[in-house]
């Protein structure tokens, strides 16, 4: 099964020994591990990735005029990413594993970076779509092998809460950054162009400061798994966005058709394989349905809403880019600070109500915020964004901790993994089906402002499902 977490005990590889003939300081892969530098290179990488994953949040309508996407296709600008993420997570991981976890790390890194730098030379919706799918195939090798590196550098379990909290911390912070250098930029491809540079200076940051590790476990990737799992999440995609000119209509019921049928044929390929993506007897385990289901409903209720509020703001109150980054930065923001001092709740609160309790306070935020686009009146949203952040910044504090602390030590990576790849299926089908949602009333700022409330409403309901489930999974 792939692991780009291995055992959380397990230590990293023993670095080689110097030639005789070229004695003198070790760097690099034969450098002892040096746990501060790992967490805070593999923390900067995952910042970055998370900026280039929320920067089209705000430059979303200028993004769609000069690339003429129409409306009804606009949901595959944000979607690129997490689709890319979604599908190749855990392969990822088994590759970080088998051939060395520092090794995957720099190498998404730079292709994040490439990737990323390419989305501005772009002329046409599927060219921005195809980059933006592989910035989420260079994202997942990243994030995958650099929880790896940060486990095997921090074995302990004290070591492990203080790292996974800064680590979800700096999920938030990118989530934070990312539209503001996007909306600071003079335009949507200059903006591109900075977040690819940053990429590819953490790139060069990490091959001093990452010490190899792996844990081979035998076999090949499960690429079959993969590619039957990743056309399910297009067909799911594809449905949702369809279905803003109506559910009952044909493709769209042929498409969530293939999504079921699809998703059998990767249940058939995931028991017989000798290495699966993902182990389903983990899904007889309380914890471990905590775990992903808290990912999912991340995804579907939280993610999904925000990364098409800012264009909603846009098209209502007339705010420009730079001013709905400002409005977004006081939920990330807050969602950052309250993910980093989340770790002093360790011992008396469990990540499982933790979770349940961001969930309650993101659907309460949200539903204060309904009508505020309707009245015109930004200063209404933030009440909401205060409440609906701190929710937001208990759920990443508690995510990573609660996946690798949900399966045995041994499936710590298929834990981790499991619940990341949940997180960004929900996130793709959320922002389709918010997408579909808001716009079905009708265009014009009157439309899409009772859109939004109706948005608002399926994002509350949503977080107050995943509340109940994750507390019921005793």
């Amino acid at each position: 099964m792939p692991r780009f977490i291995e055992r959380t005990q397990a230590r990293v590889a023993e670095p080689q020994a110097p030639r005789p003939e070229a004695p003198g300081p070790r760097t690099g892969a034969e450098a002892a591990v040096r746990p501060r530098a790992t967490l805070a290179v593999t923390s900067a990488a995952t910042a970055v990735a998370l900026m280039t994953y929320t920067a089209p949040m705000v430059t979303l309508p200028q993004t769609a005029a000069d690339l003429h996407t129409p409306l009804s296709a606009q949901a595959w600008l944000i979607n690129g990413t997490p689709l890319g993420l979604a599908a190749l997570l855990l392969v990822a991981g088994s590759l970080a594993d088998d051939h060395g976890r520092r090794r995957i790390f720099l190498g998404g890194t730079l292709a994040l970076g490439i990737t990323t730098a390419l989305s501005a030379l772009t002329t046409s919706t599927w060219q921005f779509t195809l980059t933006r799918i592989a910035q989420g195939a260079a994202s997942a090798a990243l994030l995958a092998s650099g929880l790896g590196l940060i486990v095997a550098a921090f074995p302990t379990a004290r070591g492990r809460l203080h790292a996974t909290g800064v680590w979800g911390a700096f999920v938030s912070g990118g989530i934070a950054v990312g539209p503001l250098v996007a909306g600071a930029m003079p335009d949507w491809r200059v903006a591109y162009g900075v977040l690819g540079a940053a990429a590819l200076v953490v790139a060069a940051l990490g091959t001093r400061a990452l010490t190899e590790s792996r844990a081979p476990r035998g076999g090949r990737p499960d690429l079959a798994g993969a590619a039957a799992f990743g056309l399910a999440l297009v067909a799911l995609v594809a449905a949702l966005t369809l279905g803003r000119d109506g559910w009952l209509r044909t493709p769209v019921g042929l498409l969530l058709g293939t999504t079921l049928a699809l998703l059998a044929v990767f249940t058939v390929i995931e028991r017989r394989t000798g290495t699966p993506m993902i182990d389903l007897s983990l899904f007889r385990s309380p914890r471990f349905l905590a775990s992903s289901a808290g990912g999912l409903f991340t995804g579907l209720a939280v993610i999904g809403l925000f990364s098409y509020l800012p264009a909603l703001l846009q098209g209502t109150l007339g705010l420009t880019a730079m001013d709905t980054a400002w409005l977004f930065l006081l939920w990330s923001g807050l969602s950052f600070t309250v993910a980093l001092q989340a770790k002093r709740l360790a011992g008396r609160v469990t990540p499982r109500l933790q979770l349940s309790l961001g969930f309650a306070l993101h659907a309460v935020g949200v539903l204060t915020m309904l009508g505020a686009l309707d009245a015109g009146s930004w200063p209404r949203l933030l009440p909401g964004l205060l409440i609906s952040g701190t929710g937001s910044g208990l759920l990443n504090a508690a995510l990573p901790l609660l996946a690798v602390e949900s399966v045995p030590a041994q499936r710590a990576a298929m834990g981790s993994g499991a619940q990341q790849t949940f997180r960004y299926i929900g996130s793709c089908a959320g922002v389709a089906l918010t997408i579909a949602v808001a716009t079905s009333a009708g265009g014009g700022a009157s439309g899409l402002a009772h859109g939004a409330d109706v948005a608002m409403a399926v994002s509350a309901g949503l977080a107050a499902l995943g509340a109940v489930g994750v507390a019921a999974s005793r």
